[in-house]
């Protein structure tokens, strides 16, 4: 078979450092569509994590292959010293975006992916701040570059790249299924607030310079939806309630909008559920729809004008490629054509009651949310609390075995994992997806819950 050639190959020739060996064996695709995956066996994948929501729009979408083609044969390549007329747009499209709902004039600058772009983002509060010395959350996931790995709560993304003197300060973030409080999100609510509110009740909590009012941490990240660490959704107001105190010190917002941008929650950017004003925005993923990298940030002027950050503060060779800014125009003028909205959230809803319902059969699904397209299903033991990643695992890998009876077919079911105990199916669907489709999903899921629930 193909691709067992190709699998003894990529042992001796490639690299065992990306994700690719989460799967043993790993898995071989020949093609993709709509919300399918196939293999060489022409096997249809139904696929619930599309590329870590960077295919928001379905695979192989013909409408931005059209787009991408007709730049390919215009200008397909360019230095990034010189303009071209898709950058431009594009950055007033996101501009317009941001503006909107921050009624805030800004900038954008592009970069290639997210964690690129989160480099970015900490250079600019270095340029303004004198420090990268930042807040970020636990179970926080903002890249694997250096400066990205930085931020990012998980050791072992650094246990091994020598001494990151300028990690963030983490702070715990709400996770309501896990708090002291399960059954009161308001009392969860306050004691998640409180966890932040304390650091500046005396210097002794070793961050706050009460004489001078100053806060040795000059900025936060914050996911709205942690994406890697499970898509936790936080209470309503928790944002606001800690953007107050932020304010008090001169605390910058960062908000990473890599994974939930472009309506995965039902808004074209997640922040927007929450009624806080980011000073910094990063995008990435689905701006492109998965088709060639692209990615960037959005910065208050006062923050980005060319007096604090001047050509050459950031530079990458394929930044603002000419590919990438054609797809991103693309993107704005799909979404302009859609009633994501509306639709998502229903869709979400409808998706999300079919979870609950599943959660009264199992006892081993401790939680299911969601918010919009975003959606999480926590494996427990029986217990209906204890994380149990054996089993998120074998549901996982059988199915990738592509062997799920649905309609007389036999089918695959791709699901990614995340969680703080890595335990969580992290659902994130073609925005676009079929209701049929959704109920394909719930019986592909109860069939694995079935096979692998002893």
């Amino acid at each position: 078979m193909i691709n067992n050639n190709l699998l003894k190959l990529e042992k001796e020739y490639c690299s065992y450092g990306d994700t690719v060996h989460y799967n043993e064996p790993p898995k071989v695709f020949i093609e993709c569509e709509d919300s399918y995956m196939i293999d060489e066996n022409n096997k249809r994948y139904l696929d619930f994590q599309m590329g870590y929501s960077a295919a928001n729009f379905g695979y192989k979408n013909q409408f931005f292959i059209d787009k991408m083609q007709n730049q390919l044969y215009k200008l397909p390549q360019i230095a990034p010293e010189y303009l071209h007329k898709e950058k431009i747009l594009l950055a007033k499209e996101i501009n317009d975006s941001i503006e909107k709902f921050t009624n805030t004039k800004g900038r954008i600058h592009f970069n290639v992916g997210g964690a690129q772009a989160i480099d970015d983002s900490l250079k600019l509060i270095a340029v303004n701040k004198g420090t990268r010395r930042v807040f970020a959350f636990e179970g926080s996931y903002h890249g694997r570059t250096i400066g990205a790995s930085a931020i990012t709560s998980s050791y072992r993304y650094r246990s091994k790249f020598g001494n990151f003197s300028e990690r963030a300060y983490f702070i715990p973030f709400p996770y309501l299924f896990r708090s002291p409080y399960p059954k009161d999100p308001q009392k969860a609510e306050d004691y998640y607030v409180y966890q932040f509110e304390r650091l500046f009740e005396s210097e002794y909590q070793s961050i706050l310079n009460i004489r001078d009012n100053e806060c040795e941490y000059v900025a936060f990240y914050m996911e709205p939806i942690q994406g890697t660490g499970g898509y936790i959704i936080p209470p309503k107001n928790y944002f606001k309630r800690i953007k107050k105190i932020m304010d008090e010190f001169n605390i910058l917002l960062v908000v990473d909008e890599i994974q939930m941008g472009f309506f995965r929650t039902g808004k074209m950017w997640a922040i927007e559920h929450f009624g806080v004003k980011p000073d910094i925005l990063v995008f990435g993923k689905s701006l492109t729809n998965g088709l060639n990298p692209l990615s960037g940030l959005w910065a208050k002027e006062e923050l980005i004008n060319p007096n604090k950050f001047p050509p050459g503060s950031t530079h990458s060779t394929f930044g603002s490629n000419p590919l990438g800014t054609a797809c991103g125009l693309s993107t704005f003028e799909w979404i302009k054509n859609k009633n994501y909205e509306i639709e998502v959230p229903k869709k979400g809803e409808y998706l999300l009651k079919q979870l609950k319902e599943l959660q009264k059969r199992y006892d081993v699904i401790g939680d299911v949310d969601g918010l919009g397209l975003a959606l999480r299903i926590e494996m427990t033991y029986e217990d209906g609390k204890t994380p149990n990643k054996i089993l998120a695992d074998e549901i996982k890998n059988e199915g990738l075995k592509g062997d799920i009876e649905y309609k007389n077919k036999q089918y695959g079911l791709i699901l990614d994992i995340g969680g703080y105990y890595k335990n969580v199916f992290t659902l994130a669907p073609n925005l676009d997806i079929s209701y049929e489709e959704i109920d394909m999903f719930i019986e592909l899921f109860e069939r694995l819950l079935k096979r692998c629930v002893k």
